[in-house]
């Protein structure tokens, strides 16, 4: 079983004289040698290096007192998600199914091999506390591809203890810049050694220069989804807060790109990566939808009056949500490991290393990207007034919900058209993101009543006092009420300003 642990930790630069003096940093009391160990440790990772390109490292290393496979995760800089997994001859499965969105298929091998010898010592306070852990690593780095390069460096490493305060590693930079030692140029010892070893080198990335046509914008804006996707999934496999919502929302925002953005991307290319799109979308909105009614229902009954929570409330929902979101949660991983999913992500790559362009794409963005942007939001408009000239009702939820979905687009296109027009593109992303908000408080309302309904037919089959869910309900009910009265309003002080 693999645990993980959050590594907050700097790299220095250090010549043959040794550790600094620590003992005059704010807040430690005492350094304490724990002598030297020996690290074996052997790096795997795609032929194509994909891995070390995305900042991840994979690696069995011996020695030391976490022996094991230890998969890094960036975070931010100086920060990453360190993965342990018991001592193997093989990559374990929990660490291989973390990184396949970048492998996919591929195999992992042995890339590089570092052998430290590492003197540690332990910077604690005066009630013995671990403030962090310096080390001074004499390294030497052996390439297990291509030409077999060798290297060798001595480099300091101060990593934080756990829940330490990070501002505490500002006090030790500043006592080892003191006495004349840098920070490294790299951010890894991998990074180090596939530089300084030589070899096959990185893979060859999309051009990501400045947007210029209409084109580079929409595929600057698809290429930040098709990133999220693959960097978010291993948090998703975690079950990481709001990971799976980040992922689903990255598949709305580059569908919802193809559809508004048809004069630039050929269809023929990307209706059927629009399909794919909307089927994980769906697979991962069962886990997403559940997290939101209950925590939303969860919310309302922690807001009433003891006396008005009738019978087991609180641990019908729980139940409730237990088992529907576990049958999701095996669900999203299933599909994670499938090759559907698999093969979603590779018609994104190809689609970016090789882009169906149309003429449209060459034009400048403000003929374009207006174009398209205004057009979303003239769909929008429609929507909106329609469903305000619906009664109240089934009709009127089912024009409200799809006037949220049409926010929602007009809003992406509005964020691929963003950088190129700057703040009148910002105000409207704005905007509609308040108008879909609203719109959405609008349909969590509508789920959550026949959420309600479901548990109060399962209470009062059970025997059950089904007050609470009804009173809920009514809660409900006057808060989409709310919304309706709220909305003619709102819709008509940003009407007229809902376009480039």
């Amino acid at each position: 079983m693999a645990d993980t642990k959050r590594e907050i930790e700097r790299k220095y630069e250090s010549d043959d004289s040794g550790l600094p003096d620590l003992t005059g940093v704010a807040g430690v009391a005492a350094v304490l040698d724990q002598g030297v160990a020996e690290l074996d440790a052997t790096y795997y990772d795609t032929v194509d290096e994909r891995l070390a390109a995305a900042s991840i490292t994979l690696r069995r290393r011996t020695g030391g007192s976490d022996a094991g496979w230890h998969l890094k995760l960036p975070v931010a800089t100086g920060v990453r998600d360190e993965i342990h997994a018991p001592l193997s001859d093989h990559v374990p499965s929990t660490l291989g199914a973390l990184v396949r969105s970048r492998v996919r298929d591929d195999e992992l091998a042995p890339v590089v091999r570092l052998r430290s010898t590492r003197d540690v010592r332990h910077l604690v306070d005066a009630d013995g506390q671990l403030l962090a852990e310096v080390s001074l690593d004499a390294v030497r780095a052996e390439r297990l591809t291509g030409g077999g390069g060798k290297a060798e460096w001595t480099e300091i490493e101060v990593e934080l203890a756990d829940d330490g305060d990070p501002a505490f590693l500002d006090k030790v930079e500043k006592r080892l810049r003191k006495a004349g030692v840098q920070p490294s140029e790299s951010p890894s010892k991998l990074a180090r050694a596939l530089a300084e070893t030589g070899g096959k080198g990185r893979p060859r990335k999309e051009d990501r220069a400045e947007p210029v046509t209409a084109g580079d914008h929409v595929l600057a804006y698809v290429r930040a989804q098709r990133d999220e996707i693959v960097e978010v999934d291993p948090a998703v496999r975690r079950d990481v807060e709001d990971s799976v919502h980040r992922m689903r929302v990255a598949t709305r925002r580059m569908r919802s790109t193809f559809k508004s953005y048809r004069k630039v991307l050929d269809r023929a290319v990307t209706d059927p990566i629009g399909v794919e799109l909307k089927w994980l979308a769906g697979e991962l909105g069962a886990g997403r939808d559940q997290e939101v009614l209950a925590e939303r229902i969860t919310g309302v009954i922690e807001e009433l009056p003891h006396d008005l929570v009738a019978g087991p409330v609180r641990n019908r929902l729980r139940a409730w949500s237990k088992a529907r979101g576990g049958d999701s949660r095996r669900q999203i991983i299933d599909v994670l490991n499938g090759q559907r999913y698999l093969a979603l992500l590779t018609s994104l790559d190809a689609l970016l290393a090789d882009p169906p362009l149309r003429a449209a794409a060459a034009g400048k963005p403000s003929k374009v990207l207006t174009k398209a942007v205004n057009k979303a939001c003239d769909r929008l408009a429609g929507l909106v007034d329609q469903a305000l000239d619906t009664s109240a009702g089934h009709e009127r939820d089912v024009a409200l919900h799809e006037a949220r979905k049409k926010a929602k687009r007009a809003r992406y296109a509005a964020e691929v058209a963003a950088p190129a027009f700057g703040k009148p593109a910002s105000k409207l992303v704005s905007s509609l993101k308040d108008l879909q908000s609203l719109l959405g408080e609008h349909q969590d309302s509508v789920m959550s009543r026949a959420a309600l309904r479901d548990l109060a037919e399962q209470a009062h089959a059970a025997g059950e006092n089904s007050f609470t869910y009804g009173l809920l309900h009514a809660r409900e009910e006057q808060r989409a009420a709310e919304v309706e009265e709220e909305l003619p309003g709102v819709w008509k002080g940003m009407r007229g300003a809902v376009a480039l």
